[in-house]
């Protein structure tokens, strides 16, 4: 098949959407596919609302492919572009704008109704995305959910290893994300305040959200945490792996998550996440087994799992280890990439997808 693939910015960013789109592509093009990838510039919300009008992106778009992939994070730039196109788009969901507690929130899902009708089907990266996909209008039967695997670092670990790490004190709680205020890390530092028990929490991520920053960084100052409070910033991979390998626990609590591949691929290293119920995580996190939830912004909450942690240490290795094995049984790209190779076959006329 010849695909084409329709995005903000470039497949190198390290976000996990981004991760996604990559991995589709490397497995699109392993299984004989050609695959033209249409880089957008980065727009906000309003000004990708205004590329709609420009002739010059509908010329840019205007390539011979026999199916167009969208990351739905472009939306704003295609919602009526799309219905100049003359080929058939699938959409790919991560989460939609709509679902996060914005004051926006409507305007998000009018728009975002409207650009999925301009789509013959959609890719969601978990069960959730797609219910949520589906109540905008979207027939289920062209849907698929094609989860992305976690499988950054595969690290050799084992269970003696998990229980010996657990015995380690005090507690490492590492946050791995965007810091932004979708990520929920001002919760987070509110609940190792509120602890009691001694917590050091190290903070992975580019600063994505200035304002955010700054006010999490006087929470930090209020709470006299400024010595068990570490802001890393964004990490080599390589020094990524060594900070998730010595930590106890991974906690983003998220106002809403699509997926959440950080938890999985914090699970890679036997690390119960602490997550929310707010999206897709309860497809990773299953309560009390592998991680915990707890609901958005309750700081209590985020301070009385992290102290059961703390203190029953034989509980954090079962978990450590439930979240190992939860990791090894989840699907791989080639499983996910079989998903959407399918989903698309099915849209591309029979004698046009390779044998």
């Amino acid at each position: 098949m010849r695909v084409g693939l329709t995005l903000y910015g470039s497949l190198d960013e390290q976000s996990g959407g981004f991760r996604y789109d990559r991995k589709l592509v490397e497995g699109l093009r392993a299984a004989g596919d050609t695959v033209e990838c249409i880089q957008l510039p980065w727009r906000d919300y309003h000004r990708g609302l205004l590329d709609n009008g420009s002739r010059k992106l509908r010329q840019r778009l205007d390539v011979d492919v026999d199916v167009m992939l969208q990351d739905e994070l472009a939306h704003p730039s295609l919602v009526r572009t799309n219905r100049a196109l003359s080929y058939p788009i699938v959409s790919i969901v991560h989460h939609l704008r709509a679902s996060e507690p914005r004051r926006l929130a409507p305007l998000y899902r009018a728009v975002e109704r409207r650009y999925l009708g301009t789509v013959q089907a959609v890719v969601c990266n978990s069960a959730t995305t797609r219910n949520v996909v589906t109540n905008l209008g979207v027939d289920p039967e062209d849907t698929v959910v094609a989860p992305p695997a976690g499988d950054q670092f595969d690290p050799d670990i084992d269970r003696a290893t998990i229980e010996r790490r657990a015995t380690t004190e005090p507690l490492q709680v590492v946050f791995v994300g965007n810091v932004s205020p979708r990520k929920g890390l001002d919760t987070l530092v509110d609940g190792v305040a509120a602890a009691a028990v001694d917590i050091d929490l190290t903070v992975v991520g580019r600063h994505v959200d200035a304002a955010h920053v700054t006010s999490v960084q006087e929470r930090v100052r209020e709470h006299d945490l400024a010595d068990r409070v570490q802001f890393a910033g964004r990490l080599p991979d390589g020094e990524l792996a060594k900070t998730l390998r010595s930590s106890h626990v991974l906690a983003v609590p998220s106002r809403y998550e699509g997926f959440g591949i950080v938890y999985l691929e914090g699970m890679s290293f036997g690390l119960p996440a602490l997550a929310t119920r707010a999206g897709g995580a309860a497809d990773i996190v299953t309560d009390d087994e592998t991680g915990v939830l707890v609901d958005p912004d309750d700081s209590a909450a985020v301070a009385r799992e992290l102290e059961r942690f703390a203190t029953d240490r034989d509980r954090l290795a079962e978990m450590g280890w439930a979240a190992r094995r939860n990791y090894e049984t989840h699907p791989d790209w080639e499983e996910t990439v079989g998903r959407v190779r399918d989903l698309l076959s099915d849209i591309v006329q029979p004698t046009e997808v390779p044998a």
